[in-house]
């Protein structure tokens, strides 16, 4: 932007001034009504001077040394001076062609540091689970509707985050107020990420979070680290969702609600939806005997999924089993389940 900034100066600067020297010894007035010649200077016809600017048949010139140094004087002052506007005009395109070209080699700098990352784990949550144990969420807030059916997030994942790693990579050129409102989850208070109508109508359905302004959040500690813009992260983090959500390891959580399955039951179905390799990237998270999350740990270098799989460092699980929660609070919450969260 600066460089851009310079070139519009630059510019605007060259087109309104240039240096001639006039054919005439005309008279140089304080004003463009002629009335007042301080000191009655007279131009000289073998010295160059600035001119300013043209205005209703007169030109404003720059007379180094004497005051005021800005005079008016008549157009034709100046006329049959061809050649040297030629040569002004001539110096002005050389150097916008620098200009050009110097801010050429900028962009393509900028181009080249900026690079997206190459690991980056996906974190899918089972909204369920994590509503157990958060039913003062705004988005775990169930009303008498959902006695008649089931919302699309409590029969598939949603998504948490799309973290660019190691994990330590977080809060990417954050100024230290964001990062402060970010720790003390004042999430609304964020500025906002420009997300096109598109972006945010997908996301608000991928991420039942974005009710509490979690969007923000992920995108303030780890979607700066992304090494793109807010809109082609969370682009990219929704087709993952998408295409995680249409796999057949989706299909086991849906059918499996209300039932203990194991790490190696997910691996195994894995393996088979996404290729040889695959499985390997895959962990699970549990609280309380409830799986909450899948991670998938994933490389670079395409927007398939399995591939990206395959291309993920094997990643560690601790949990090796838990119950894949139904959508409501269970008895031992102390609320009825369907509904009042």
């Amino acid at each position: 932007m600066k460089t851009l900034f310079y070139i519009f100066l630059t510019t605007t600067l060259l087109l309104a001034r240039f240096d001639a020297t006039p054919s005439k010894t005309c008279e140089a007035f304080n004003n463009m009504k002629h009335s007042k010649n301080t000191n009655h200077i007279v131009l000289n016809t073998s010295r160059k001077y600035t001119v300013l600017k043209s205005h209703k048949g007169q030109k404003l010139i720059l007379i180094k040394g004497v005051n005021p140094a800005q005079r008016w004087v008549d157009e034709d002052c100046f006329s049959g001076k061809k050649k040297e506007a030629g040569e002004s005009m001539e110096s002005m395109q050389i150097e916008l062609a620098r200009l050009e070209k110097e801010m050429g080699k900028t962009l393509r700098k900028s181009e080249k540091t900026v690079h997206v990352s190459k690991q980056n784990l996906l974190a899918l949550s089972w909204h369920n689970a994590f509503c157990e144990t958060h039913r003062y969420k705004k988005e775990c807030k169930r009303g008498i509707t959902s006695l008649f059916g089931s919302r699309s997030h409590e029969e598939q994942f949603v998504l948490h985050g799309l973290w660019p790693q190691p994990r330590n990579n977080v809060y990417c050129n954050v100024s230290k107020k964001n990062i402060s409102l970010d720790k003390r989850k004042r999430w609304r208070d964020l500025p906002s990420l420009g997300l096109d109508s598109d972006t945010k109508e997908k996301l608000s359905k991928a991420m039942p979070g974005f009710a509490s302004a979690l969007h923000k959040h992920e995108w303030i500690k780890h979607g700066t680290c992304y090494g793109t813009d807010a809109n082609i992260y969370y682009t990219k983090a929704v087709s993952l969702l998408e295409q995680f959500n249409n796999s057949s390891v989706a299909a086991f959580f849906k059918i499996s609600k209300g039932k203990r399955v194991t790490l190696t039951q997910i691996k195994k179905i894995a393996q088979k939806e996404f290729g040889k390799g695959a499985a390997k990237s895959i962990a699970i998270q549990c609280k309380g005997g409830l799986i909450t999350e899948l991670w998938l740990q994933l490389g670079d270098g395409s927007e398939n999924l399995a591939t990206l799989l395959k291309k993920g460092k094997k990643l560690y699980s601790r949990c090796k089993s838990g119950r894949i929660d139904k959508a409501g609070f269970t008895k031992e919450t102390g609320t009825k389940a369907g509904f009042g969260r």
